[in-house]
Order: structure tokens, then sequence, then C-alpha cells
């Protein structure tokens, strides 16, 4: 099978025990970006199988017909950006490991450890440290603070879970279909966007980046944020 294997910026992939499963097919990786739809259709005219990396690029009707051959397409989690109806009037096979909470999970580790970076000043403390000072403060605590979270997905909601591990208040922003799920949990969600960066000591984003997201933190939501509260 011809395996095409878009967005490993890092070209990472290669170097995978896991990659040595493709041993048996024709395996072309690409490194760059691409959103030019005639120009991936011109890479992609061979493959018949595709392997979305980092789910960046958009998999559009007009190009999936110019790709005849192509019969699977697989990614991780969800999958916004692939035109799900075209892949089933191209009979072409859309797999994910939405159910899979690996992912969700790395990523929820990673912001909590922000989280706590963030309080204790740990780079400013390491950079104060090799530069031949002892530290000057420890930070502060997170027990009794308010967490902000925007967004109510799988990520999001397991950063709730260690937040009040640590005994944080949390409160919720998000769409309105998101803020209504939220509610439906028994969550706390402010009583307006306002108030939610108002009352939060730190915030943290987990809306995923698409055109109707870009931007979606504006000026005002940040200068209306507590002046020691971080993002």
């Amino acid at each position: 099978m011809k395996v095409h294997i878009l967005d490993d910026w890092f070209d990472t992939l290669r170097h995978l025990p896991s990659f040595t499963k493709l041993a048996l097919h024709e395996v072309t990786v690409w490194t760059d970006h691409v959103t030019d739809t005639k120009l991936l259709a011109q890479r992609l005219q061979t493959a018949e199988a595709l392997v979305l990396f980092r789910e960046r690029t958009a998999i559009t009707a007009p190009l999936l017909a110019k790709l005849p051959n192509l019969r699977l397409i697989s990614q991780r989690s969800v999958y916004p950006h692939v035109d799900v109806a075209a892949c089933s009037a191209h009979d072409v096979l859309l797999c994910s490991n939405l159910h899979n909470d690996g992912h969700s999970v790395a990523a929820a580790e990673l912001t909590w450890t922000l989280v706590l970076s963030c309080a204790r000043q740990i780079i400013a403390q390491n950079i104060s440290l090799k530069a031949g000072h002892w530290q000057m403060g420890v930070g502060q605590t997170v027990a009794g603070r308010v967490l902000g979270l925007y967004g109510y997905g799988r990520i999001a909601r397991a950063v709730a879970a260690y937040a009040r591990a640590f005994g944080m208040q949390v409160v919720w922003w998000a769409s309105d279909e998101g803020r209504a799920r939220a509610l439906a949990d028994g969550e706390s969600v402010a009583e307006s966007r306002a108030v939610f960066f108002s009352s939060a000591d730190f915030i943290s984003l987990h809306v995923r980046l698409k055109p109707t997201t870009r931007g979606i933190i504006t000026q005002d939501d940040l200068l209306g944020m507590k002046p020691t509260a971080s993002f």
C-alpha cells in the first residue's frame, strides 16, 4: 500500500520503533505544511492511505475528488478539518483514536505542569540559580486559587480534576454548547465572559485552533484579568 504521512515537521516518525510496522508498504513522509489544494493533489496522487500527523491539513471535497486511489485516512482524535461526508461519498474510510485518551492525558499533564511552573516560578528561579543567585521567593500556592478553563473538552476536564486535587476552585467558559454541557454536568460556569477573565488567578485555553477560533482571546479579555494572574 502507498502510504503518505503529512505534516511530520521534525521527521520524527521514521525514528519511532512503531514505524517498522510500515516496512511492507511504500511510505512517503512530508515534513512541510502545504495548504494549496492543487499542490496537495499532485503530491498525493498515488496515495492509497493518508496519515494526518498533526491534524493541520484540511481534507476537503475538492481535494478528495482529485485522489482516486485514496481508500483510508488515519489520524488522532477528532476531525473538524476533514470533510466526513465527502469521505463517505468517495468510499474513503476515516479512522481515528477518538476514544483513546492517551493524548488527552498527556496534554492535561503538560498543562498542569505549566500551571505549577507559573505558580512556583520554576523557570525564573532556575535562571536565577544558574546565574549564581539564591531563590528570592517561592512563588504562590495554588490551593484556594481560581483556575479558569476556557473550553469544555476532554483535556480541560482532566485538568480540572488535577486542579481540584490541589485544592483549587474551577470556573468555566466555552462556546454556548460547551457552557450548556458544563452546566448539565454541575460545573461552575462564569456569569459572563468578563467575569470569567476577571475572577481567575490562572487561565488555561483548551480550544482547537481553526479559522473560527483564531483570535478568540481579545485584548480586552487580557486587560480584564487580574494583574497577578497567569495565562
